[in-house]
This record gives C-alpha cells, sequence and structure tokens, in this order.
C-alpha cells in the first residue's frame, strides 16, 4: 500500500510515544489521520500540528470507540491503516509478604481485568471495528482493502517480575495477530504487530537518571533506548510493505528481558 494523501488511517494512544510517532510518520507521507486517545490535550495539539483530527476514545467502551471511527470517518473517510498504540502497565507480583507486617496478598483481580481489557480486549474491539469498516472498500490494485499494526512488547515473550497481566495481555495480542490475519485473509487485509523493547516514551523518560542508565545499558546494541521514530519507521514498514501479513517482530536492540 502506497501511503498518500488518498490514505485515511487510525492511531489508538497516538497523542504521545510510540503512537505520536506513527501520527507524524503517517501524516509526513500525506496521510490524513484520526488520533484516539483521552488526552485532550496532548491530542488536539497534535492533530492541529499535523493537519488531522483529535477523537476522544476510551478502548474499553463500545460506544465510545464507535463515536471515535464515526467522527474519524466523518473528517477523512474510511481509513484504510489502522495503527493500535493504546495501552497500560502494572507492577504487581502474582503473590507476596509484606515486609513491615509479614501479611500476605495477591494481585488484584479487578486491577488483572483492567489491563486484559485495555490492551488486550481494547485492541481487538479496533481491530474487529476497523476490520469491518475496511471491508465496504474497494480493493486496491493488489486487492489489498487495508493493513492493521498492532502493539505488544517484549514482555510478551520475556515478561519480568510483576509483569503478569502486562505480559498476558501482551501475550495475548501475539497470540492473535496470525488467526486475525487469517481471518481476513480473503478480503485484503493485513495485519502485523510489534513487540518494542525499551523505548524512550513519556513514561521511561521520566525514570530517575539511574535507572535509565542501568536500562539503557542493558540493551546489547545499541546501547540506548529505542526512540519512538523507530517504531514509527517499522510499522510504516509493515503498511506498505504487501507480502508483510500474519508477522511478531520484536523491536528491540536483541535485548532479552531478565527476572528484575
Amino acid at each position: 500500500m502506497i501511503i498518500d494523501n488518498t490514505v485515511s488511517a487510525v492511531v489508538t494512544g497516538g497523542a504521545s510515544g510510540l503512537g505520536a510517532a506513527t501520527v507524524r510518520a503517517l501524516a509526513a507521507k500525506g496521510a490524513k489521520v484520526a488520533i484516539f486517545d483521552l488526552n485532550k490535550d496532548l491530542g488536539e495539539a497534535l492533530a492541529a500540528e499535523v493537519g488531522g483530527t483529535f477523537c476522544e476514545v476510551n478502548v474499553t467502551s463500545d460506544d465510545s470507540v464507535d463515536a471515535g471511527f464515526a467522527k474519524a470517518r466523518a473528517a477523512h473517510g474510511q481509513e484504510r491503516v489502522l495503527v493500535n498504540c493504546a495501552g497500560i502497565g502494572s507492577a504487581v507480583k502474582t503473590a507476596s509478604r509484606s515486609r513491615e507486617d509479614g501479611s500476605i496478598r495477591h494481585f488484584p483481580l479487578d486491577t488483572f481485568n483492567v489491563v486484559i481489557q485495555v490492551n488486550l480486549v481494547g485492541t481487538f474491539r479496533c481491530i474487529a471495528k476497523s476490520a469491518a469498516g475496511m471491508l465496504s472498500l474497494d480493493p486496491l490494485d493488489d486487492g489489498e482493502r487495508g493493513a492493521i499494526v498492532n502493539t505488544a512488547s517484549a514482555a510478551a515473550e520475556d515478561g519480568q517480575v510483576g509483569q503478569a497481566a502486562y505480559s498476558a495481555s501482551k501475550g495475548g495480542i501475539v497470540g492473535m495477530t496470525l488467526p486475525i490475519a487469517r481471518d481476513l485473509m480473503t478480503e485484503g487485509v493485513r495485519v502485523n504487530t510489534i513487540l518494542p523493547g525499551i523505548f524512550a516514551t513519556p513514561l521511561m523518560l521520566g525514570a530517575p537518571e539511574k535507572v535509565k542508565e542501568v536500562l539503557a545499558a542493558s540493551v546489547p546494541f545499541p546501547k540506548r533506548f529505542g526512540k519512538p521514530e523507530e517504531y514509527a519507521q517499522l510499522a510504516l514498514t509493515m503498511i506498505e510493505c504487501g507480502y508483510f501479513n500474519g508477522e511478531d517482530v520484536r523491536l528491540d536492540g536483541a535485548i532479552r528481558m531478565p527476572p528484575r
């Protein structure tokens, strides 16, 4: 698929970090981009910067996602591209003992469910609704109707202490990539997933300097955080390369995460 001014795109979690870099990369190629996010201030500012549309969307809500797609499509037409970057993290052990009083607790199941609902179910919700819209499009010359890129994590394969919910949610995204690509193969919609390692997102950049130095040094090569622009570069390759389908690709400087 050639990304140009005839292409409409939706990026979830597009107001900051990996999503914002992808919004800018798509817009630089001429695409009309809609930003799905809960951060209205950042989202509207970025939309103004790239000439796009901001849609305040909660990916855990059918009504909110439906309203977001309706607004995006009214502004730009049916999207041919969906990039899913919306997600949250967590850091709670499955079970642990308090150092203060020896009391024992387990991972709050409500918290576990929230992570699954945002990261995994939210991603699938946006895929299903976007793909249904893509099926209404006329195919391009090679029969293609659309391309979808999801965001998992290196934690899908080597999650650390406290990442049970996060790893489960991201592992689910990896696990559903190929089946969804197969579901949509006769309709000309491709589906791929990126597994980022340690990236220079706002959350990571807010960590103490010593922590950032240790994390960067743990990457085999290059010994630094990944740049959001590098994520966007791979996302665009997955969109533009018509033979890229059903794949889960690590983007992590060859890091394999230790237990903690």
